[in-house]
C-alpha cells in the first residue's frame, strides 16, 4: 500500500493537542490501561501501508494509555510514543499476557495459538481484504488461484469466529463485512442485544493523515534524480506496484502525452516491498520491460527499484504536480482503500484516478481531481493533460484532509480500548447457522 507518514510527521501532527506532555503520561498512568498493537510488517525506517497504520494507530492509542507496538518480522528505531518490542516466539505470549487488550492484523490471529486462546479482548483489524487481492494475483492456473484463495479467506474466517470488535476502513467495507460475519454466525441474537446497530461489534477506522501539512526536508525527486529537472511535469505514482493496480494502463498514458508535454516525468516509487515475505509482482515486471520497450525509461518514465524511507515521504510528494492510482474493474475495487490517495490529500496533489471506489468517489465529489473509467488510456492521458495545465488550489484540500486525520479516523478505536470487553457471544453454546438450518 502507499508510502504513509514519517517519525518526524506523525510527532508533528501532535502539535496543539491540550495539555502537555507530562498531563499526557499523567492521564495514561491513571487510566491503567495497557494496548498491545500487532504487525505482521516490519517496523522501521521502510514501512508498508499496513505497518504505518499501526504506527499511527499505537500513536494516538499513546495520547489516551500505554501502548506497546509489537512486529513479527522486526523492529528497529523508537517511536514517540509507545514501546517497541519484537514479537517472535516466547515474546508474543509475554506481550499478550502484559496487555489489557489487543489490536492484531487478522492473518496473525491464525497465526499465533495465543491470540486464539487468551482472555484479552481482541480488536481484529480488517481493513484490508486481502482475499479479494488474492483473485488477482494467480496466472492461468485457475485450480491453485482457487485454493490460495480459499485458504486466505480461511485464515480470515478464524479470525472473525474469534475477534471481539472488528476495525475496517469504510461504511462499503463494514456493509461486506457484516455479510461475512453473518454467515459465520457472529451477527446473533446475544450481540444484537447489547447493541442494535452493532456498532460495539465491527467500527469504521479508516486509514488516516497527519493533521500536520507535509514539510519538506529537501528535495526527492527534482534535482536529485538524474533525468527529472527543476521545472519538468512530474506525475507520481505514490506506492507499490501490485497485480490488482494497472500501471500499464498509466504508462501508456504517459507515452501518448509525452508527445505534447515534452518535460513529462512519471515517477513509481516503490517496487521492491519492504517486507521480504511479499512476493515480487508480475506486473511490476511487465511494466519495467514496457517502459524499456517504448523507450521511455530514464527519459519519460522513472523506477525507485526499493522503498521510499518512512521520514521522508514528503520530500517526493512535494516534488510533484500531479498523483495518478490506476486499478482494473474488479471485486477488488469496489472494496478496497486505496491508501496512497490519503497521502495525495495529505499533500495537497490534484489526482488523477480510476473509478469504482470509496476514496475515488470522494476525491471526484470535491472536485480535487479526475476520475475515469478503468483500462480508459485516451481518458487518462486527457486528465493528466488537463490537471497538468489548469489543477485546482491547494486550499481546497483542506476540509476532506481534515476528515482522514488518524485522530479523527482512530476514535472508535479508542473508545473500545479504554473500555475492552470480550464480545457477547463469546462463551454461548451455540449452533453455527450450518448446524441451526439442520436442527
Amino acid at each position: 500500500m502507499a508510502v504513509a507518514g514519517s517519525p518526524m510527521a506523525i510527532a508533528g501532527s501532535l502539535t496543539g493537542v491540550p495539555g502537555t506532555v507530562t498531563d499526557e503520561l499523567t492521564a495514561r498512568q491513571r487510566n491503567g490501561r495497557r494496548a498491545l498493537v500487532l504487525s505482521t510488517d516490519p517496523i522501521g525506517p521502510e514501512m508498508p501501508g499496513p505497518a504505518i497504520r499501526a504506527w499511527n494507530l499505537a500513536q494516538v492509542l499513546g495520547e489516551h494509555m500505554e501502548v506497546v507496538l509489537a512486529s513479527t518480522m522486526g523492529v528497529s528505531g523508537a517511536h514517540p510514543n509507545a514501546e517497541l518490542r519484537l514479537a517472535e516466539g516466547p515474546a508474543l505470549a509475554e506481550l499478550v499476557d502484559g496487555a489489557d487488550v489487543l489490536f492484531t492484523p487478522s492473518a496473525l490471529v491464525y497465526m499465533a495459538r495465543e491470540l486464539r486462546e487468551t482472555e484479552k479482548p481482541v480488536v481484529v483489524d480488517i481493513y484490508d481484504p486481502a482475499h479479494l487481492e488474492n483473485l488477482e494475483m494467480g496466472g492461468d492456473d485457475v485450480e491453485a488461484n482457487d485454493r490460495a484463495v480459499a485458504r486466505q479467506a480461511g485464515i480470515i474466517n478464524v479470525a472473525l469466529l474469534r475477534g471481539d470488535f472488528f476495525t475496517c476502513a469504510s461504511q462499503r467495507q463494514r456493509d461486506f463485512w457484516l455479510g461475512s460475519l453473518s454467515a459465520l454466525g457472529r451477527v446473533n441474537a446475544y450481540n444484537y442485544a447489547a447493541d442494535n446497530l452493532l456498532e460495539r461489534l465491527i467500527s469504521v477506522v479508516p486509514y488516516g493523515l497527519p493533521s500536520q501539512p507535509p514539510r519538506r526536508q529537501a528535495h526527492g525527486l527534482r534535482g536529485t534524480v538524474p533525468g527529472i529537472g527543476p521545472f519538468d511535469k512530474v506525475v507520481l505514482w505514490g506506492g507499490g506496484v501490485y497485480n490488482w493496480l494497472d500501471p500499464v494502463s498509466v504508462l501508456r498514458a504517459v507515452d501518448r502525452l509525452r508527445h505534447r508535454v515534452a518535460d513529462l516525468r512519471l515517477v513509481f516509487l516503490g517496487l521492491r516491498h519492504p517486507n521480504p515475505a511479499v512476493p515480487e509482482m508480475a506486473v511490476a515486471t511487465e511494466l519495467q520491460a514496457l517502459s524499456d520497450q517504448l523507450g521511455l525509461t530514464g527519459k519519460h518514465v522513472f523506477f525507485n527499484p526499493g522503498w521510499v524511507p518512512y521520514e521522508r515521504r514528503a520530500d517526493f510528494l512535494l516534488d510533484a504536480d500531479v498523483a495518478v492510482s490506476a486499478h482494473h474493474d474488479h471485486l477488488e475495487t469496489r472494496y478496497s482503500f486505496r491508501s496512497r490517495v490519503l497521502d495525495y490529500l495529505w499533500a495537497g496533489l490534484p489526482m488523477v484516478l480510476t473509478a469504482g471506489d470509496v476514496l475515488a468517489d470522494e476525491v471526484a465529489a470535491a472536485g480535487l481531481g479526475v476520475t475515469v473509467a478503468a483500462g480508459d488510456v485516451a481518458g487518462l492521458e486527457q486528465a493528466l493533460a488537463g490537471l497538468l495545465s489548469a489543477p485546482p488550489s491547494r486550499y481546497r484540500f483542506a476540509a476532506l484532509a481534515q476528515r482522514y486525520t488518524w485522530q479523527q479516523a482512530a476514535e472508535p478505536l479508542v473508545e473500545f480500548c479504554l473500555d475492552p470487553r470480550r464480545a457477547p457471544d463469546v462463551g454461548v453454546a451455540r449452533l453455527s447457522p450450518q448446524e441451526a438450518a439442520t436442527d
